[in-house]
């Protein structure tokens, strides 16, 4: 490492005296000494502290100081972004195997400074194993090996930020950074105050490995602010976080509208149950129980679920194991308040205690806890206060068990415990959940991908799966960079559209009312909320319902109805289904063909092409029902590991005017394929094509209530989409002051975005939806999926 004095090796011949090992002797301190306890921010391969910048203190278990850390200033994150750039020039420019071989050494530097490491992880109370670490390292290293192997048509996305919270682990921020150099991106990492001197270290360790200066940037200060100005440097393509999901909502609001696409894995603020049933090792789970709760840190709050007819077994078997136990250290002295609120509060709502010993009267001490007879409405369940105190809930059958497993609004991991094998991957399958551990818990290993649902994250970290966040295909337009536009959020969608009707105009000179398709039913147009649909001139060709919040409303109950069925159908099944919708289309080829030369203006032939291009775009999305496959990888520890695709649940998605038809049937196949409920808005400028499909969408074989198509002004419906709280993703086709508002507003509650600027995209080369490239086919079918992975350990 560099600042450690070593000898030469006939120095060494010299006195005969024994060599270096293989492993440094180098500590923490002694590494913190030799820079005086004052550690700059780490740009273009190097640290820099100038002298009129702020400082923070960073603190050890204890509140004492350890040393302190230099916060940056705009013209500094300016500085890393450069550099950034100029190290993605470089470090893209590498073939695989160059990168490879950095990550390869990296692993045995890790190797030989292991020590230093895990002393720097423990002094900032973000304890990791540096052989985690080190897997980590070589996992990645054999993926940038093959990236251009197996990923031909993806290119990176170039200068990533990381941000991580200040309860964030070194696993999950290098679980960031690491697949993310390795698809050849450059990384500017925004620490939080844990991970800020391992962060350091690790940039150090990365040139000792040699890799190339600017690749790998640290900036250091308060991660909400740093991490917007980082957003807002236009040479950042991509921002992804790891943390809670506090800080994860400033983050979002601060960093909307400038053109970044984000990423968030909430895993420190996921709710995760534990669920024990019947047939279950006791002992086995209660020690588990023990193992997992009451530690000073965890990386997820439990809820532990017991099935009623052991419930007295475990419960006694919890009394003697937590007896004698002493009590734990909180993570601050202000959680002993929230925690003595949440107890009484459950004591006066008829909960019963298990403690280890009586809790000391004041401090930042308190014992362990179990909450028992708790129901699962209390607000102690559906978010466990910190510390060590586990609430306690029961059921009478595993349904209810899955059900209660389910209640969270979190969907990050669970730990279920039977020897029922059977029982297990029922159970595991019917989980909402991203990881499901059997018989164990925490076990985690960057071969297999760690997604969260709902609350607790909307992208997948870990396995191939995980490489995605950080590539995109060749073809495909990126997210043009811009500045926030001055909006009111609370009012977005409010303003009437220029499509309405306006008063005194003669219905009568229309020739044609169109209905709408919602939750499976028509719902017919009225002169009292219609809106118009033009023709290129500027003529009326036809009037179309006005939607609103109550359609989305409706629909949305009709998909959450249908869309359970429809994903358990056989992919074979879901195949024949969307073969029918393509023969519905081709039998109506002729008036689709009409309707888009009407709406467009462009000629007869050219719309004759759109129509068979999309039949045959309907045929491939049927074709690729059951070739979407999960897998089975090898971790490295014993037993077995599933990785397996599933739906989303329910899309929301405003429809780009370019190629209306086909574009529809695009997105549309996409989302029903995998399993998913969709509804869909056409475009203001065009809807004609999606209106005449309608009638396509009822003579096949697609559940009433799968697909509804709502027309209506964009704005309006993307504001009604943005806080439903059941809509999982949306896919968004429109202005920038609506992309803007989807990134503020969907973070809570947190969707899947895949925004698109049909202003910008239109001056420079868009989305081509009459190009097949197999790599625009997965980018897909890649958003329409979440992934669960499922651990299964054996003796």
């Amino acid at each position: 490492m560099a600042g450690i004095s070593a000898k030469t090796v006939h120095e060494i011949f010299q006195t005969m005296e024994y060599g270096s090992s293989s492993t440094s002797t180098a500590t923490a301190q002694s590494w913190l000494e030799k820079r005086s306890r004052t550690l700059g921010f780490f740009i273009d391969g190097k640290f820099s502290s100038p002298a009129d910048r702020q400082t923070q203190n960073v603190t050890d278990s204890k509140a004492a100081v350890v040393c302190s850390t230099v916060c940056v200033k705009d013209e500094d994150v300016a500085s890393a972004a450069s550099s950034a750039a100029g190290g993605f020039k470089t470090w893209s420019e590498l073939s695989c195997y160059q990168r490879a071989k950095v990550l390869l050494k990296l692993a045995s530097v890790l190797q030989r400074h292991s020590q230093c490491v895990s002393e720097l992880c423990e002094l900032s109370q973000s304890s990791t194993s540096p052989t985690v670490l080190i897997r980590l390292a070589q996992y990645y290293a054999s993926w940038a090996q093959m990236r251009d192997t197996l990923m031909p048509e993806w290119t990176p996305q170039g200068v990533v930020a990381v941000v991580v919270s200040d309860d964030c682990s070194v696993y999950f921020l290098l679980l960031k950074v690491l697949p993310a150099l390795s698809m050849g991106n450059a990384v500017i990492v925004v620490p939080g105050k844990t991970t800020t001197l391992p962060a350091l270290l690790l940039a150090q360790l990365f040139m000792e490995a040699g890799i190339p200066a600017g690749v790998l940037n640290v900036v250091t200060g308060s991660e909400a602010s740093l991490a917007a100005k980082v957003a807002q440097n236009p040479q950042v393509s991509y921002l992804t976080y790891s943390g809670c999901k506090q800080t994860g909502e400033a983050v979002a609001k601060a960093a909307a509208g400038w053109g970044v696409p984000m990423s968030f894995s909430f895993t420190h603020s996921s709710v995760c149950p534990f669920i024990i049933f019947d047939s279950a090792d006791l002992d086995s789970a209660v020690d588990a129980v023990i193992e997992l709760a009451f530690k000073k840190k965890r990386d997820f709050q439990w809820v532990l679920c017991v099935q009623e007819s052991v419930l007295d077994s475990v419960v006694a078997r919890l009394k003697l194991r937590m007896a004698g136990m002493k009590c734990v250290s909180l993570v601050t002295e202000s959680d002993r308040n929230l925690i003595d609120v949440v107890v009484q509060q459950a004591q006066q709502q008829g909960a019963t205690l298990i403690q280890s010993c009586s809790p000391p009267s004041t401090g930042g001490l308190y014992p362990p806890t179990v909450l028992c007879g708790l129901a699962p409405s209390c607000e102690s369940v559906i978010s466990p206060p910190p510390g060590p105190v586990l609430p306690l809930i029961s059921f009478r059958s595993p349904a209810e068990g899955v059900t209660l497993g389910n209640h969270s609004p979190h969907g990050q991991a669970a730990s279920i415990w039977t020897e029922d094998l059977t029982l297990a991957l029922e159970s595991a399958k019917s989980l909402c959940l991203g990881s499901v551990w059997v018989n164990c818990h925490s076990v985690m290993d960057p071969a297999l991908p760690l997604c969260g649902r709902r609350e607790s994250g909307n992208c997948t970290d870990g396995g191939r799966e995980g490489l995605y966040q950080f590539l995109r295909p060749s073809l495909s337009p990126s997210l043009p960079r811009s500045s926030p536009s001055s909006i009111n959020y609370a009012a977005f969608g409010s303003v009437a559209s220029k499509f309405m009707i306006p008063e005194g105009f003669d219905p009568s000179s229309v020739p044609r009312f169109y209905s709408q398709l919602v939750g499976g039913q028509l719902r017919k147009a009225d002169s009292g909320c219609s809106r118009s649909v033009m023709a290129p001139g500027g003529d009326v060709l036809a009037h179309c319902p006005d939607g609103g919040r109550k359609d989305v409303r409706n629909a949305v109950e009709a998909a959450i109805k249908v869309q359970p069925g429809w994903m358990k159908k056989s992919p074979a099944t879901r195949s024949q289904s969307i073969y029918s919708l393509a023969d519905s289309l081709d039998k109506r080829r002729r008036d689709m063909a009409v309707s888009i030369q009407t709406q467009t203006s462009i000629s007869f032939e050219e719309a004759e092409k759109e129509v068979e291009l999309s039949i045959s775009r309907l045929s491939d999305w049927a074709a690729h029902c059951d070739k979407v496959q999960g897998g089975t990888p090898f971790p490295p520890q014993s037993g077995s590991a599933l990785s397996s695709p599933e739906a989303l649940g329910v899309l929301g998605v405003i429809l780009p005017s370019s190629e209306p038809l086909l574009s529809l049937v695009s997105l549309l196949g996409a989302a029903v394929a995998m399993g998913n409920a969709v509804v869909m808005v056409p475009s203001e400028k065009y809807p004609l094509p999606a209106l005449e499909f309608i009638q396509v969408l009822q003579a096949s074989d697609i559940p009433a209530g799968l697909v509804s198509i709502i027309t209506g002004g964009r704005d309006q419906l993307t504001q009604a989409f943005a806080n439903h709280s059941v809509i999982q993703s949306i896919w968004y086709w429109g202005s920038k002051e609506g992309c803007q508002f989807l990134q503020y507003s969907c973070i809570s509650p947190l969707k899947h975005l895949w925004l698109h600027c049909e202003e910008e995209e239109e001056k420079e080369a868009g989305r081509n939806w009459t190009n097949s490239n197999p790599s625009l086919q997965e980018e897909l079918w890649r958003k329409a999926v979440v992934w669960k992975s499922i651990w299964i350990p054996t003796a």
